[in-house]
């Protein structure tokens, strides 16, 4: 999503234009008439100039009235609503906050027992972050400022901490003699004071002096629009070239009039040389200390190791509205942390596999296909970002590497995925292995074997066989996971694990061309992290068995055969033969910037697209404009394929059609025909969130904390909590929840995705998907798909990837949120599948999605703006149904509406639409309303008035102009 903006208000205008010219025609008009009074007897000129004032209100009245039910209406029905969510609704979405931050904090490292702390209730708060903390992230996914949010401060102050004030004021004061610097709500700068400005205020001796503990915050931020920075700076033609930072963030900022802040050799994920200097300091004079690392985005974290007074470590992803709350409580014992982190800590985030592959690639042999973007300030070239690491995302890597000896494990990686400490301890069990009808089912238990109640986390993970030069396959590969209730000392848990056989297939793009389920021996085992196994059985395949077209998968509607080849493209791709032996070939910086002329003279935007070249002659012509006496509610519950539905479809006419797919922003627009009910839809990834009336739910912590839980119940709870706030706010649509893939630490919205994991993603956003569904509110899983780098995101942004890849990883945690979750929703990304837009991506958006999946609902845009791609009438023929716009943005009304091939996609579109919003809350008998909106009732009272008072004013003037008449009649007599 992108923000409401000056733009936006002229194209508003714009689309108003005809309405727009007839009252400026009518005003024109007024006072040529009241002018021309001036000459007519001074008799009749008032009586003339009133009657020309009141049809001048009768004309603006009915103007309004055109622009109120046109390109208008979408953004009154917004404005109008009240937003309001109850008392209890609000407690309960606070407690769910501290919950999950709870469980979602993760206690990396805790020599001597350090915490919690017992002997202490002083704490020297150090890191001008610890009064600026990270609570979310910018953009559409962000928290509201509607309510209080609880500080780190504050929540050590509610756990009985005392804080070193001064230390705190300190910062303010520091804070408050800087300039802002606004980077789309971004301040990449990490402001932290000199040494010298500690020495002359004199803080490490008056801190020794309050206590001998000491706390640092380490904070980093993102945000929608902007990676973050790989390095402070650049050349300053890259630097105009990425928009002046507006489009690519990931290549840096020029800001050297800051350069007391910056660290020219370092990535903005480096503790800055300020903060090591402060750190180093802190080390020396404190003999406890304990670093909070609050970033959603994982950082090199190598100093951790560096000091014998730094005992403990917390990490603290975006806490949102309260959840600072449970920090507090962790240091003090009240809650023993139980999170795992949903990410692999490295040392060296510039020695991965990634990272010579992300930021702006700009094609040099496509300037013709550029776009100025709607303001006019910047030019946007078609760009490329090659996954080369292929299936090895993250952990998948960093296990598979040292399994052949590739790399140094302990050297490389910090801490594991799935990693995170207790105060107390832990022991499991792992049962035999059983498996009937293609289910794998085993026991665990877990036992509190320490002195300390806590829950724990059950990780099953499995290394398939792996043939040298054969399908490509990690060692480490998460596949099921669950978390215990709170277990006193000494008492034991028995836990089921159960999951397809079919899950440890891997996807065979080269040969089979489909998944297959190789023959030979499979370690599943459980494991404290990727890299710790607890324990493990064997589990045998004897025969291959390939999933393909006459065999699909039993999850599957039909067969998961090859569709993405197209986005391969000529990278060379990671590969584990022969122990990564291509790995400096496949990791190296693009080298070549030419789209191969096959592709780029298949290349399609706004520019040369025309959807007449695409119909097909041998369609029929539906239905349109039918008198059936059907309405919407009368399809509630009925089957997608009921042919009542066709029924009703022949009812519609094209107009409605069209105005239904082209408004669908923030809202699914009503049809009066068909009694179908207006619904709002809103942003937020962690929240509610109305953009029009800045009103707003309790914003939860950001999806990486509520990853870092491993608690599917607490994941239902989130979306339990957001459904019930939706349906008192009157909304429908949920913008969330976000699940792109932290492919690289430099995300910048990483904040709103779960993880480097497609199974821990995707199995945490289906039960939030299923919660919120049964209050019938339809949750937009977004962004779909490979959407994962925002720099140049929507500047036509090639993303090229294996399939294999694309299947695996990117993929996984939408198709667990559509099979397991029942989502019926979907948004579409803004960068592309190879060449094709993934709000054009037929292969998709309609054989992946649809026919594989057997998806059931409506898929909606980005925020719709031209950005020269952007076209409804090329999305609805490739399976994206509604447009996210509120007025005529150019291209979000269809330019082809009299073909049969254009009517036919309209009215699939249409039904996906329809079916979505007839089984969502609307039509549920506590919320249903077939009347008009309410501002529509009040136009309505409002022209009904002015019809009034012009109707008995004109009675009135005929009197009296009688009267007059008659008057002058007698006195000529």
């Amino acid at each position: 999503m992108v923000s409401f903006s000056v733009g936006d208000v002229i194209n508003v205008l714009n689309s108003c234009k005809p309405q727009l010219i007839a009252l400026a025609v009518i005003i024109v008009m007024a006072l040529i008439v009241i002018i021309a009074c001036s000459k007519v007897e001074k008799r009749k000129k008032a009586l003339i100039c009133k009657e020309a004032l009141i049809a001048m209100g009768l004309g603006i009245t009915i103007v309004i009235n055109l622009i109120c039910t046109g390109p208008m209406r979408t953004l009154l029905n917004l404005v109008s609503g009240d937003g309001t969510i109850s008392e209890d609704s609000m407690n309960n979405a606070i407690n769910a906050n501290v919950q999950m931050a709870e469980e979602g904090m993760v206690l990396l490292k805790n020599e001597d027992n350090t915490l919690p702390l017992k002997d202490t209730k002083k704490l020297n708060v150090f890191g001008w972050s610890s009064t600026n903390p990270v609570y979310s992230g910018t953009g559409a996914g962000s928290i509201n400022d509607n309510y209080d949010k609880v500080s780190i401060l504050e929540g050590l102050k509610k756990a009985g901490f005392e804080v070193n004030q001064e230390i705190a004021d300190f910062y303010v004061n520091f804070k408050d003699t800087r300039p802002i610097i606004d980077y789309w709500g971004q301040d990449w700068t990490v402001p932290e004071p000199s040494m010298d400005e500690y020495d002359q205020a004199d803080i490490f001796n008056k801190a020794k002096a309050f206590s001998d503990v000491a706390v640092v915050v380490l904070a980093r931020s993102g945000g929608e629009g902007a990676d973050l920075p790989t390095s402070y700076y650049v050349e300053e033609d890259t630097f105009k070239a990425s928009g002046g930072g507006l489009w690519g963030g990931a290549e840096g900022l020029r800001m050297s009039e800051y350069a007391e802040d910056l660290d020219e050799s370092k990535t903005y994920l480096e503790p800055t040389t300020r903060e090591l200097q402060m750190i180093d300091r802190v080390a020396k004079e404190f003999s406890t200390v304990i670093v909070v690392i609050n970033s959603a985005n994982t950082m090199e974290l190598g100093v951790l190791d560096q000091y014998d007074s730094v005992k403990a470590a917390i990490y603290t992803p975006g806490a949102g509205q309260a959840g600072f709350t449970a920090l507090g409580k962790i240091l003090n014992g009240e809650v023993n942390p139980s999170g795992k982190t949903a990410d692999t800590f490295v040392y060296d985030l510039t020695k991965t596999p990634y990272f010579n592959n992300i930021g702006l690639f700009t094609y040099e042999n496509m300037k013709q296909y550029g776009h100025i973007d709607d303001l006019g300030l910047v030019d946007m070239y078609p760009s490329f970002v090659n996954y080369v690491e292929n299936i090895y995302v993250g952990y998948k890597y960093y296990e598979t590497a040292a399994k052949e000896n590739f790399i140094d494990y302990d050297s490389t990686v910090q801490y594991p995925f799935g990693y995170g400490l207790s105060y107390t301890t832990f022991s499991q069990k792992m049962g035999d292995i059983s498996e009937e009808n293609g289910i794998v089912s085993f026991e665990v238990t877990v036992q509190n074997t320490g002195d300390v109640a806590g829950k724990d986390v059950v990780e099953v993970f499995f290394d398939p066989p792996y043939t040298n030069g054969g399908i490509e396959k990690a060692s480490a590969n998460l596949v099921e996971f669950a978390k215990t209730d709170m277990l006193k000392p000494g008492e034991s848990q028995v836990l089921t694990i159960s999951f397809s056989v079919e899950d440890m297939a891997s996807f065979d793009a080269k040969v089979n061309k489909c998944y297959v389920l190789e023959s030979g021996d499979y370690t599943i085992s459980i494991n404290s992290d990727s890299h710790n196994v607890i324990d493990s059985r064997v589990y045998t395949v004897q025969n291959d068995t390939v999933y393909s077209e006459d065999n699909a998968r039993s999850s599957d509607q039909t067969a998961a055969v090859t569709q993405l080849e197209f986005a391969e493209g000529n990278a060379e791709y990671l590969s584990r033969a022969d122990g990564f032996a291509n790995y400096e070939k496949a990791t190296a910086a693009p080298s070549d910037y030419m789209l191969p002329e096959q592709e780029k003279e298949a290349f399609l935007n706004n520019s040369n697209y025309d959807p007449r070249d695409y119909n097909d002659e041998n369609d029929e012509m539906p239905v349109t404009g039918a008198k059936n006496g059907i309405i919407l509610e009368d399809l509630k519950n009925v089957d997608y394929d009921d042919e009542k539905w066709e029924q009703l479809l022949d009812e519609l006419t094209v107009d409605e059609m069209n105005t239904l797919i082209a408004t669908g922003g923030y809202q699914t627009a009503a049809i009066e025909s068909i009694e179908k009910s207006s619904t709002v839809d809103c942003d937020g990834a962690a929240a509610i969130n109305n953009n029009f009336t800045g009103q707003g739910s309790i914003g939860f912590p950001s999806e990486v904390m509520l990853a870092c839980t491993w608690n599917k119940e607490l994941a239902a709870t989130f979306g339990d909590n957001i459904g019930e706030m939706a349906d008192e706010m009157g909304v429908t649509g949920w913008y969330a929840p976000s699940m792109n893939m932290h492919r690289t630490a430099f995300g910048g919205r990483n904040f709103e995705y779960y993880s480097e994991d497609g199974v821990l993603a995707g199995k945490m956003a289906a039960k939030a998907v299923e919660a919120a569904k049964k209050h019938g509110v339809y949750a937009y899983i977004k962004h779909f798909a490979l959407n994962d780098q925002e720099t140049n995101r929507y500047g036509q942004l090639c993303t090229w990837s294996t399939e294999q890849a694309i299947r695996e990883i990117y993929l996984k945690p939408f198709e667990l949120a559509v099979k397991d979750g029942g989502a019926d929703a979907v948004m579409s990304s803004y960068n592309h599948i190879g060449t094709l837009p993934g709000c054009a991506c037929a292969p998709l958006d309609l054989t992946i999605l649809r026919d594989e999946w057997g998806f059931r609902g409506m898929v909606l845009t980005d925020y719709f703006v031209d950005f020269g791609f952007m076209d409804s009438d090329r999305a609805i023929r490739n399976g994206v149904d509604i447009m996210l716009a509120d007025y005529d943005t150019g291209t979000n009304y269809l330019t082809d509406t009299t073909s049969a091939t254009a009517v036919k996609a309209m009215r699939q579109a249409t039904k996906n639409i329809l079916y979505t919003v007839v089984n969502s809350r609307v039509y549920e008998d506590h919320t249903f309303d077939r009347g008009l909106d309410t501002w529509q009732k009040v136009l309505i009272g409002v022209d009904a008035l002015v019809l009034i008072l012009f109707a008995v004013d004109e009675i009135r003037t005929v009197q009296k102009y009688r009267k007059s008449d008659l008057q002058n009649e007698a006195e000529q007599k």
